[in-house]
């Protein structure tokens, strides 16, 4: 089977609620589920909580605020690093307020050692909040507790309907590729380079299908940090290190600012020249996880948002912004929900 009929296919058996994909025989299956606890043990568990991010960015900018919710894992914590400012949540907050020249109420709910079964409850905390986007980065722990790529393309299709359903914009950082991490051990890491890759790009499609945008994370796990693990990964070398988050949130910032219509007009459509264009979804799906940065969102070919090979999507590069002056987040102000 292909890549592209192989993330079709795992996304529509999560979809229907069938097995989905396993991968492996029952033998090898149990093996797997040995390397990956042995894995665990090497990358240890979480002590310490990370920085709490959730705070006020952007100060003396105008408002109306940008309320942002940040779901998943420890990727979205920010586990490993001692300083808020290092965190996912105050690079990402602090760019944004710098580039839509606004204040920013970031507010995260995720929790280190997350599943994508644990959306739900991170889920109904953030409702309440309002928030303007949702960003959420999930999957890694699926894949080190092997947990069937179907199931967990399930449950983040439900936690994007929930959030899309109640007016929020969505963006999914999808699983980055693990097959470079250290502590991963042969067979489990040549099983979960493909085993991430397979699940990236079936969280693809179901995100988009659900109305929701995702932007592929794969070398933030991946090549650029087998390059530099010194620079780019944290003392487990499993968790990014400060350095390693901010490379994160890079490739965050241009979608977010996107899912928000806070784009620039001479960005507003595809461009061919940066290999740019609309393309069947589930096509587009494996190109994303082979390109990290990729960015696919709906989109319509003659008025219709389906052609004969499923959903169009817009597949994107955005480009870059500048470093930001990463703030702490201000905690003087009212909470949103409190004022």
């Amino acid at each position: 089977m292909g890549k592209t009929a192989a993330a079709r296919k795992l996304a529509s058996t999560a979809a229907y609620g069938g097995g989905g994909l396993t991968l492996a025989s029952a033998g090898l299956y149990g093996l797997l589920r040995f390397e990956a606890t042995t894995a665990r043990k090497r990358i240890g568990n979480a002590e310490d909580d990370p920085p709490n991010s959730t705070g006020w960015y952007g100060r003396g900018r105008p408002g109306p605020a940008i309320k942002v919710a940040l779901l998943g894992d420890s990727s979205a914590a920010g586990y490993g690093v001692e300083r808020v400012e290092e965190t996912p949540g105050a690079y990402l907050a602090s760019g944004l307020a710098e580039e839509a020249d606004r204040r920013v109420y970031l507010r995260s709910f995720a929790v280190v050692g997350a599943m994508s079964s644990d959306l739900a409850a991170q889920i109904d905390k953030a409702l309440p909040t309002e928030p303007d986007v949702a960003v959420i980065l999930i999957g890694a722990n699926d894949v080190t507790h092997t947990v069937l790529p179907a199931a967990s393309v399930r449950f983040l299709s439900e936690a994007v309907r929930r959030l899309h359903d109640a007016g929020i914009s969505v963006l999914v950082g999808t699983c980055p590729d693990l097959g470079t991490i250290k502590p991963i051990m042969p067979p489990l890491k040549q099983v979960a380079r493909l085993w991430s890759r397979r699940l990236a790009a079936a969280q693809t499609i179901t995100v988009v299908e659900e109305g929701g945008r995702t932007v592929s994370l794969g070398s933030i796990l991946g090549p650029e940090f087998d390059a530099a693990p010194a620079l780019l990964f944290g003392p487990d070398m499993f968790h990014p290190s400060a350095h390693g988050y901010k490379a994160l949130a890079q490739v965050l910032l241009p979608s977010t600012l996107a899912a928000l219509g806070l784009i620039d007009d001479d960005e507003v459509r595809p461009e061919a020249y940066r290999g740019e264009g609309v393309l069947p979804i589930a096509k587009a799906a494996v190109q994303a996880v082979q390109t990290p940065g990729t960015e696919l969102g709906g989109a319509e070919v003659g008025g219709s948002r389906r052609g004969v090979r499923g959903l169009w999507v817009e597949l994107r590069h955005r480009r870059r912004r500048p470093d930001a002056e990463v703030e702490a987040p201000d905690e003087q102000e009212l909470d949103p929900i409190d004022s």
